[in-house]
Parts: C-alpha cells; sequence; structure tokens
C-alpha cells in the first residue's frame, strides 16, 4: 500500500508541475494586455506604462517572470492582482470557502441522488421506474446550468416568491447562531439545485451501466445457480464492484466544480471563486488567473489521490 500511495503522490505532483507551466505559457500567450486595461483606453503615457511593468515584472523575458513566479508560488505568495491591488492569496482565502460549500454540497446529493437511481433502474431496467428515470435524466442533461439557474429563480423567487434570488446571506439583517445557518441555506437552496440537477444524470448513467455489467457477469451468474440469497449478492458482490466507478466520477466532478461553477455563481451572485475568474478572465488580471488555476490543479491532484486511495481500500486488487 506505501508503494502505491508514493506512486500516486509522485504522479499528483508532476501533474501540478506540468499543468503550472501549460498554464502559465498560455495565459502569457493569450491577446490582451493587463497593463492597458489597467490604465483605461485614453491614456497612453509610456513612463506610467513602464512603471506598471516593472511593478507586476512585466518587463521582464517570459522564462524570468516564470522562474520569479514559482519561487514565490513555492512560498505561498501568489502575487498582487493587477486589477485589485491585492495579494491574490487574501482574495483565493476569502471566496474559496464559499465555493467549496457550494460545490461539495451539491456534489454529495447529486453522488446520492444519482446513484440512487442508476441502482434502482439498473435492477428494475425495464419497467416504468427505469424508463421515467431514464427519461428524466435525459431532459436533465440537455438543459444548460445558466438557464436552468435563471428558471428557478423566476419560478420560486419572481412567481413564488419563497426563496432568495442572489447572494449567501442577506445583507440587511444581521443575523447570528442559528439563525444565520438557516439563512445561508436558504440562499443555498436554488443555486445548490441546479447544480444537483446538472450533475444527476452523470451519476445516474454511471450507475446504471455499471450495475447492468456486473450483473450480467459469469460469476454472478454461478452465485445465483448456488442458490444465494438475491440480496446478499447484490450487497456483497454486485454493489461494490459497480460503485467504483462511481467513485471516479464523484472525485473528477468535485475537483473540478471548485473552479468550474463560474456561471453558477454569477446567475446566484454568489461570492465564490468563479466570478474571481471571470472578473480575472475579461481584466486580463495574470496574477489572479494563475493563483486559480494553480489552485484548481493542486484539487484536481488531491482528489485524484483519494480516489485511488479508495479505490484501493474497496478493490485490494487496484494495489497490485
Amino acid at each position: 500500500m506505501k508503494k502505491y500511495l508514493g506512486k500516486r503522490l509522485l504522479t499528483g505532483l508532476l501533474t501540478i508541475i506540468v499543468a503550472f507551466v501549460i498554464n502559465f505559457i498560455i495565459i502569457n500567450l493569450a491577446p490582451g494586455d493587463p497593463i492597458k486595461t489597467l490604465m483605461g483606453k485614453e491614456s497612453d503615457d509610456p513612463v506610467l506604462r513602464a512603471a506598471l511593468e516593472e511593478k507586476y515584472g512585466l518587463n521582464k523575458p517570459l522564462h524570468m517572470q516564470f522562474f520569479s513566479y514559482l519561487k514565490t508560488a513555492m512560498t505561498g505568495d501568489l502575487g498582487t492582482s493587477i486589477i485589485y491591488n491585492r495579494p491574490v492569496t487574501d482574495m483565493i482565502v476569502e471566496k474559496l470557502p464559499a465555493t467549496i460549500l457550494l460545490v461539495l454540497t451539491s456534489a454529495i446529493l447529486s453522488l446520492v441522488i444519482g446513484t440512487a437511481m442508476g441502482i434502482m433502474a439498473g435492477r428494475m431496467e425495464g419497467t416504468f421506474i427505469d424508463v421515467l428515470f431514464s427519461g428524466f435524466s435525459y431532459i436533465l442533461n440537455a438543459m444548460p446550468s445558466f438557464w436552468l439557474g435563471l428558471m428557478l429563480i423566476i419560478i420560486f423567487s419572481s412567481m413564488l416568491n419563497i426563496l432568495p434570488t442572489y447572494g449567501m446571506t442577506d445583507p440587511r439583517a444581521s443575523y447570528t447562531g442559528i439563525a444565520y445557518v438557516l439563512d445561508v441555506i436558504k440562499h443555498m437552496i436554488l443555486p445548490v439545485t441546479t447544480l444537483v440537477l446538472i450533475e444527476i444524470p452523470i451519476y445516474y448513467r454511471i450507475a446504471k451501466s455499471s450495475i447492468l455489467q456486473v450483473t450480467n457477469e459469469d460469476f454472478i451468474l454461478t452465485l445465483r445457480a448456488t442458490g444465494m440469497d438475491e440480496k446478499k449478492i447484490f450487497r456483497k458482490y454486485i454493489f461494490r464492484n459497480a460503485i467504483l466507478p462511481t467513485v471516479t466520477i464523484f472525485g473528477i466532478s468535485l475537483a473540478y466544480l471548485i473552479t468550474g461553477v463560474s456561471l453558477i455563481e454569477t446567475v446566484f451572485a454568489w461570492p465564490g471563486t468563479g466570478r474571481l475568474v471571470l472578473t480575472a478572465i475579461t481584466q486580463r488580471d495574470y496574477p489572479t488567473l494563475m493563483g486559480m488555476y494553480l489552485i484548481m490543479s493542486i484539487s484536481i491532484a488531491l482528489m485524484m489521490i483519494v480516489v485511488d486511495i479508495v479505490y484501493a481500500i474497496l478493490d485490494p486488487r487496484i494495489r497490485y
């Protein structure tokens, strides 16, 4: 197990380094001028431009900028935002908890609901339940996330007026304790529901296909021929083997969702990292983009390591 874990840690470290290099090159070679954005279209003072380029290190050759950024990033300093003039690390630390709360809640709910639906459909293939769940999954899969979010806002906020449309808390109230927690939960309902409905089809399809595949294996037929109880066969052999692909999808989805909920956070004005990334892209804020992409690379690598460990626990054959 130690050797297996060591290989996965080394692979994760290499993934982070490669992603760091690729992101740095692509961001710096992309069209756009952050200094021009900062100065404004009407200003073209060469002295001011030179001063700003020196301040943010953009007057150095690309390879020197890379090694300089790598050196500071290893100490936890991700630079200073060109647009906000604040440390990137502070901005990410400030915004990340809201995104993690939104993502973790929706990921767990979609995993449980989507997997349960897939298991039920797989065990009752061809029945009304299977047709109903499959049709529901196809409809959800065809819906863009931002459109679904807007429809939920129109129905539950504008028409029924029972849920808030934006933000994480009510800015006009000063809730504390349990009241604050309930207020956050109330504001989470619509964005979490949107993310859950978008993610359910993924887990549903994987779970259903895995159940059907394992159920049709020869060793399952042999166990049934011996007279073993059907519930025991499913619990001990079918479910344990069929759940492995779902674990993989959960790890990948959770890692990407951390920085991939930009549209949802924009639609619901959720104070997370998604809106920070969109602003950085439109304003050519290189340090903020690099910091966010580095966090994304690290989160993906860590989640894949965790998934591999869970895989090895569920199926000891993986270790070898």
